[in-house]
């Protein structure tokens, strides 16, 4: 279990707890966070980018819902929350994550994710299904007002 602070400006990494303290996922702008366990108060406080999965319903009161939304999983969260589940159990052989894994109800878990990412990633992706040469520009475009 982390401490306070736990991936606080995170730009990218992957990581796994089992629980953290106040302040998890502060001013991260990348990434992904995983959270098996009770979180402290003002989690994701001015996250603007990466996601972050918790497991544990009762954990929701917790997130500062000021700069992001609080959403269930879908097919492709829940495939990312059973990969990292099963690294997690593979380099620590946990019997606590193996549960989780084997057990795996997609309810027990939301995910917390920025609203202006949100934005950029639903343009990005409709940048690449009208074929633009570059879907990465026409989100920032889009996101931005630019013509």
């Amino acid at each position: 279990i982390c401490g306070e602070r736990f991936a606080i400006r995170n730009s990218g990494a992957k990581v796994v707890s089992l629980g953290c303290g106040l302040h998890g996922c502060e001013y991260m702008t990348g990434g992904v966070v995983l959270i098996l366990g009770k979180i402290g108060r003002n989690f994701a406080a001015g996250m603007s980018g990466g996601v972050a999965y918790i497991y544990g319903l009762m954990n929701k009161k917790n997130i500062n819902k000021e700069l992001v939304s609080i959403l269930d999983l879908d097919e492709k969260d829940i495939d990312t929350v059973k990969n990292l589940l099963a690294n997690h159990i593979k380099y620590t052989n946990s019997e606590y994550v193996s549960n989780l894994l084997y057990n795996f109800d997609p309810k027990d878990y939301f995910k917390v994710l920025p609203n202006d990412y949100a934005k950029i990633l639903s343009y990005l992706e409709e940048g690449k299904k009208l074929s633009v040469e570059d879907p990465e520009l026409y989100a920032f475009n889009k996101f931005t007002g630019v013509k």
